[in-house]
């Protein structure tokens, strides 16, 4: 077999890495169109993320945020991005390289993308606060049906709920 010194498929990761920081940067900048909304995993633990000691507690391994309704001061940059949420009424603040994502999800319009994250450098516990391949995947029929139960909250203030989206899938 030839090798690929042109590496298309660190070329395609890219492309699709850039589809995912435009999108939140559109909704950064102008919302969230529609009954648009988005389920991001990333590994909990790789380099860059930054979580509250609580939430690496209880997402040890990888954690799936939902962008809808109630969060805040969504901020993106070149390698990562930024956003306010609310864990059971606590406020926090998330940083999450690209390079940490699994997977992106907008249930919406059944548009998804999976990224191999199998090479994603982790940071050790004592030190805590990459070329994964893409993947275009189909959206399962019970993702576009969930509905995600938030308790009420004072206004001016977000709530999230962290789900796993392995009870979407077949089993």
């Amino acid at each position: 077999m030839a090798t690929d010194h042109i590496r298309y498929d660190v070329l395609a990761r890219d492309a699709l890495r850039g589809v995912l920081r435009k999108v939140l940067t559109d909704a950064a900048t102008h919302g969230l169109p529609g009954e648009h909304h988005f389920f991001i995993t990333f590994v909990s633990k790789a380099e860059g993320v930054k979580l509250s000691p609580r939430l690496l507690a209880q997402y040890p391994e990888e954690m799936t945020i939902i962008l809808q309704h109630q969060f805040w001061d969504l901020t993106v940059l070149e390698d990562r991005f930024e956003v306010g949420l609310s864990f059971g009424g606590i406020p926090e603040r998330l940083v999450v390289p690209f390079s940490a994502i699994k997977s992106f999800l907008d249930p919406s319009v059944k548009f998804g993308l999976q990224f191999d994250t199998s090479d994603v450098a982790e940071v050790a516990p004592e030190n805590l606060p990459a070329a994964p391949a893409p993947s275009a995947v189909s959206v399962p029929a019970a993702a576009e049906k969930a509905e995600i139960a938030e308790e009420p909250l004072p206004p001016n203030q977000g709530g999230a709920e962290v789900v796993r989206l392995d009870r979407f899938r077949k089993k």
